[in-house]
């Protein structure tokens, strides 16, 4: 899934160019969309029930309509867990609002961004859609345990298969008691060599007997502490087969492939190479 941020001022047009953005990208593929509330209003479209069903504590109200409608209100939900939700099944997130989020984004009215720049103009009416659609396919998709898990029961050898086995890592806030407590991890990766060397693991890895699928994905950027770093699914005829080419994957992802790591601890920051001795 492709995830595109949209931020800026009230009055420079952020949904007016999310319902462009919508109608272009519909052509393409299945098309969320997300908006940032900077309150917390209570959502009932029905004006009746869910309101009182979050004040008798509910966390979380699902409400459907005849017509197949449906909308749903609960508490401490997060962009990342919304997105992660999304992908198994969309093509494209367009994120109306959220500045601070590590997506690629398009900027209006001069609003400062965490995200990639992919495109920037005084007010919604100065972009280019063509222009921010091309740009959008071309960069590194938004990919979680759950998306790679159905794209590979999308594979045609799905019906041979017994088995689908998968590996995540995660960002371990402390090896033991006495370590500092790590708050995030930075990583970075060489463009180009990465990818490649990726697609010549899986594909070897795909060359083997009972073997169907496999998906290995790695993020970038800043992963905070007790969130998924990397993933490893594989898809195969039966569990032995599967097993071993999850452990093979993941142990041939960390030796080959040019990543560089960062961790920011409590009280220092260092890469990996450079980790002081205890």
């Amino acid at each position: 899934m492709q995830v595109l941020g949209i931020t800026g001022p009230s009055d420079s047009g952020k949904t007016t160019l999310v319902e462009r953005l919508a109608e272009r990208l519909s052509t393409e593929g299945r098309v969320a969309t997300v908006k940032h509330l900077k309150t917390n209003p209570t959502v009932d479209t029905e004006g009746k029930d869910t309101a009182r069903h979050r004040a008798a504590g509910a966390h979380a109200t699902y409400g459907i309509t005849d017509d197949s409608g449906w909308f749903a209100t609960g508490a401490e939900r997060t962009l990342d867990e919304t997105l992660d939700d999304l992908a198994p099944e969309y093509d494209y997130a367009l994120v109306e609002g959220y500045s601070g989020a590590d997506v690629p984004t398009v900027a209006l009215g001069g609003r400062d961004h965490a995200g990639e720049t992919v495109a920037a103009a005084p007010e919604a009416d100065a972009i280019d859609v063509d222009e921010v659609v091309a740009a959008l396919d071309d960069l590194e998709p938004y990919e979680c345990l759950a998306s790679l898990v159905a794209a590979v029961k999308e594979s045609p050898d799905a019906r041979y298969s017994g088995a689908i086995a998968t590996f995540t890592g995660r960002v371990r806030t402390q090896e033991d008691a006495d370590d500092d407590p790590t708050e995030h991890l930075e990583f970075e990766k060489y463009d180009g060599v990465a990818e490649d060397r990726l697609a010549t693991i899986r594909e070897e890895l795909e060359a083997r007997e009972g073997v169907y699928e496999v998906r290995l994905h790695h993020r970038t950027g800043v992963v905070e502490a007790g969130e998924d770093i990397v993933f490893v699914v594989v898809l195969a005829g039966h569990r032995g087969e599967a097993f071993e080419t999850v452990e093979d994957g993941i142990d041939r992802l960390k030796d080959e492939v040019p990543l560089f790591k960062k961790e920011v601890t409590v009280d220092d920051a260092f890469w990996s190479h450079e980790r002081p001795e205890k």
